[in-house]
C-alpha cells in the first residue's frame, strides 16, 4: 500500500510518499511542493504515522544536527540510475562535486554526460539523496528539481563548498 504524509520545512512544504513494508515504510519519493513530482494520487492513502523515523531525520537535517539519513528506499530505476543514485548518496556532507565526479565514479564515458545529468535529475528522494550537492563545472548551480534558490538553501544549510 502506498501511503503519504506533507511536512513543513525551511524550503516549504514537503511531500513523502512510501510503500509499506512489514518494517515499517520503505521510501519512494520526496518532492517539494510546487516541484517536479508533487502531488498525491487518488489511490494513495495519507498516514503520518509510518513516516515518524524520516520525519525525525529531517528535522534534525534542518536543525543542523544530521549529517546522513538512515532509511529504507523503495525507488526503481534502471541499474544505471542506481549507480549513479549510489554516487550521490556517497557525497559527504557539506561537500559539492560536479557532474564530471559523478560521471568518473560510475564510470561513465565523457559521451554520456547528459544520461549522467537526467539521471540525477531523476532521484526520487529529494534531500535525503543529496543530488543538490552535485554542480557544474564551472561552480555553478545547477538544475534541481525543487528549484535553484532552494538548491542554494540546502549547500548553505550544510556549509558545502
Amino acid at each position: 500500500m502506498t501511503v503519504y504524509t506533507t511536512t513543513a520545512s525551511p524550503l516549504g512544504e514537503l511531500m513523502l510518499v512510501g510503500e509499506l513494508r512489514p518494517a515499517g515504510v520503505a521510501l519512494t519519493a520526496l518532492s517539494i511542493a510546487g516541484g517536479k513530482g508533487a502531488g498525491a494520487q487518488s489511490d494513495w492513502v495519507e498516514d503520518q504515522a509510518p513516516f515518524v523515523s524520516v520525519l525525525d531525520q529531517l528535522d534534525g537535517y534542518f536543525a543542523g544536527q544530521r549529517t546522513r539519513f538512515e532509511l529504507d528506499y523503495a525507488v526503481g530505476g534502471s541499474e544505471f540510475r542506481r549507480r549513479v543514485w549510489q554516487a550521490l548518496d556517497d557525497i559527504p556532507y557539506g561537500r559539492t562535486v560536479t557532474y564530471g565526479d559523478i560521471a568518473a565514479r560510475v564510470g561513465a564515458p565523457r559521451a554520456a554526460m547528459r544520461a549522467v545529468g537526467a539521471a540525477i535529475g531523476a532521484n526520487p528522494v529529494l534531500i535525503v539523496r543529496p543530488c543538490h550537492r552535485v554542480i557544474g563545472a564551472n561552480g555553478r548551480l545547477t538544475g534541481y528539481a525543487g528549484g535553484i534558490d532552494r538548491k542554494r538553501q540546502l549547500l548553505e544549510l550544510e556549509h558545502a563548498g
